[in-house]
């Protein structure tokens, strides 16, 4: 016969799963915090602060957005990969978590098992901007200028292993040239260096770059692309300008932690589609740099399959270039 402590556990391990799916169906009750793994300023920061205001008002509880830098976005999808499963911790994500898989000898985390994919929120074309007294204007120009004097110049980015420092490498090397590369704490350290002019150039995202394009700040040599970036009409793609070796683009979504409840993950999903429907939203990403993932690409079941393809897309060319990271 039972005792009373032993009825009182059957019970209780019998309600748990019921508490856990009406936990899940009333989330969230408290604020959401989105950790960015870049410095305020940059790409991703503009991006995660654009969503996260208006998936604040759809959610009817704050997203509080958390900068935690380094290693190539890596130290902070780590933190949210060992953060309790209850959707109260999300990470803004982007391939720069796909290329730290090969890119690093030890990532700090699986992204195939540490992490959920939930929704594809945005894609940012990467645009090479120099100085603006670089002595080039053209990308054909650019190239001839940086094989002629490689020694002496320095490009930037956003820290060793971001998505800029690899767009920036392969880029390097496929032109054949050597320069020396200063990595920084963010996308917005970075660039104020170049707009002060103590570094050449730099491989970003047209969303830390679109005002000082358009100030004149800072000189666009090319939008590393097929085609030119509807952000910014007057800067020439690549392809167009003869160079068709790399393409460059980076994409963003959230994930959360392994175990998060299936009902979470979907009113996240469902509460961001929401967000990324509203039309002063996508204006807002537009004149930040960033489109909209199409509809068709919006599902967390895409977005699951999606991952492991980018991994392998963006691990061969790093293989291949030799390219590794402690």
């Amino acid at each position: 016969m039972l005792r009373l402590g032993g009825l009182f556990a059957l019970a209780l391990s019998a309600l748990l799963p019921w508490i856990g799916a009406a936990s899940a169906q009333t989330w969230p009750t408290r604020p959401v915090t989105m950790v960015v793994g870049f410095a305020a300023g940059g790409g991703t920061d503009v991006l995660g602060r654009i969503i996260g205001r208006k998936l604040s008002e759809v959610l009817g509880q704050q997203v509080v957005i958390e900068n935690v830098g380094g290693a190539g976005g890596m130290v902070g999808s780590a933190r949210v990969a060992k953060s309790a499963p209850d959707g109260y911790t999300i990470v803004l994500g982007s391939r720069a978590d796909a290329i730290n898989q090969t890119l690093y000898k030890k990532p700090l985390y699986n992204l195939l098992e540490d992490l959920v994919p939930v929704v594809l929120i945005a894609d940012q074309p990467t645009i090479l901007i120099t100085r603006n007294e670089f002595p080039a204007d053209t990308l054909p120009a650019f190239i001839a200028h940086v094989k002629q004097n490689q020694a002496t110049m320095q490009f930037a980015s956003a820290g060793a292993g971001s998505t800029g420092h690899l767009d920036c490498a392969l880029f390097n090397a496929a032109i054949g040239v050597k320069v020396t590369h200063v990595p920084y704490r963010g996308g917005g350290p970075a660039m104020q260096d170049i707009v002060g002019g103590r570094v050449d150039y730099i491989c970003t995202l047209t969303g830390s770059a679109v005002p000082l394009v358009e100030g004149k700040t800072v000189k666009a040599i090319a939008v590393l692309t097929k085609d030119r970036a509807p952000m910014l009409p007057n800067v020439k793609g690549a392809w167009e300008q003869g160079f068709t070796d790399l393409e460059a683009s980076t994409w963003f979504g959230f994930f959360v932690p392994k175990g998060t409840p299936d009902p979470v993950i979907k009113r996240l999903h469902d509460a961001t589609v929401t967000a990324m429907e509203d039309q002063e939203v996508q204006k807002q990403m537009m004149a930040g740099g960033a489109m909209v993932i199409a509809p068709e690409r919006r599902s967390t079941d895409y977005f699951k399959a999606y991952v492991p393809k980018e991994i392998e897309k963006n691990g061969a060319p790093i293989r291949a270039a030799g390219l590794t990271m402690e």
